[in-house]
């Protein structure tokens, strides 16, 4: 199956949740059966990295966003497990600072952006600021509804920049959501996860559900598509995910640069080198 054309939100197209199945996991019966295939994925994006970076052209932003539980943490630790720390970079955005609610919504994505060659995976983005604001009732709906345009302006700013982006919409059902909260309970060496504010935001399930489908109907386009992704399956979701960013990755036509320096001189060089290296060993041997 093709995953990048199975679960990605055509623009223009409504996007409603209630109609995708969150248990979804297409052939596969265990995670035992995937395993395979998420690691040709995970190893395929680490060579696809490395020519990310040398070619220095271009750059890959992942937006992942979710409810409470849906494995945003998961796919970070899981997906990008191979990736090279120096060329990939974490941002989580939570509450604005101080600093942050003194400029525009849009200011402190852009800090965080990636530069060419690098790949920055956005834990929570700056979809809050059309999500937890509006549910929370926390700016006016005159102030939040203007902001789908910024965001596709802003993202078509950084297309034209270079940057690839993928969004990832982690689909989970209520009943699955409540069996993560019941595992961290259970495990003491995950129950300082647990926050009150799991509950509270639970209750606003369907005024959640509402916002993100309006969010990704309306931000889904041709250089920055929205997919979702049946998560209530850990493993599954990390096999699409891997699929369609190593697919993206290979889709780049990423080379090599070309070398900037005399390689047969350089050669010359290093062989002399190792003479040199050779001979002063047996000295020091002969001493």
């Amino acid at each position: 199956m093709d995953y990048s054309k199975r679960f990605v939100v055509k623009p223009g197209t409504k996007v409603h949740l209630s109609e995708i199945d969150p248990a979804f996991k297409d052939q596969h019966e265990s995670q035992d059966t995937a395993a395979p295939e998420i690691q040709k994925h995970v190893d395929r994006m680490a060579k696809l990295q490395y020519l990310l970076y040398a070619d220095g052209n271009q750059s890959l932003l992942v937006v992942i966003q979710g409810l409470d539980a849906a494995g945003k943490d998961g796919v970070v630790r899981h997906v990008f497990s191979s990736m090279n720390p120096q060329g990939t970079s974490v941002c989580c955005f939570k509450q604005p600072s101080k600093s942050e609610a003194a400029h525009d919504f849009l200011w402190r994505a852009h800090l965080r952006a990636p530069a060419k060659g690098e790949v920055v995976i956005f834990n929570r983005s700056h979809y809050e600021d059309v999500l937890v604001v509006r549910v929370h009732k926390s700016v006016p709906k005159r102030v939040w509804s203007k902001r789908y345009e910024l965001i596709n302006d802003f993202e078509d700013m950084l297309r034209k920049n270079g940057t690839r982006i993928l969004k990832f919409y982690l689909h989970i059902s209520p009943e699955e959501q409540l069996e993560r909260f019941k595992q961290r309970l259970d495990d003491p060496s995950r129950q300082w996860k647990i926050s009150e504010s799991d509950y509270s935001e639970r209750e606003l399930w369907p005024k959640y559900i509402r916002a993100f489908e309006e969010a990704i109907t309306r931000t889904s386009t041709k250089h920055a598509p929205w997919f979702v992704i049946p998560a209530n399956h850990k493993w599954f979701r990390n096999l699409v995910i891997s699929n369609i960013i190593s697919e993206t990755l290979d889709d780049m036509d990423l080379k090599l640069p070309p070398t900037q320096v005399d390689i047969a001189d350089i050669r010359r060089k290093y062989h002399a080198a190792a003479k040199q290296a050779h001979r002063v060993k047996n000295e020091a041997s002969a001493n």
